[in-house]
């Protein structure tokens, strides 16, 4: 996933990066959601990789940020 999001910024140009990470965390974002409002106890014992997982999610986007504004 990474090398098709570095090919990208190579052809396009830095802020596909962005808009790229952009979307994956706003789709992460929904279906985390989607996911609590199903089940009352969600995400039982997976709490810390969720935590993780949109951690990383939002630091990318965040970098993705900063280098397409340079």
């Amino acid at each position: 996933m990474i090398a098709v999001l570095l090919a990208a910024v190579e052809e396009e140009g830095a802020p596909t990066l962005f808009y790229t990470a952009g979307i994956v965390l706003a789709v992460f974002a929904v279906a985390i959601s989607a996911a609590g409002l199903r089940r009352s106890r969600f995400p039982e014992g997976g709490a810390r990789a969720v935590m993780v997982v949109s951690v990383v999610l939002v630091v990318f986007t965040m970098a993705a940020s900063v280098i397409s504004s340079a």
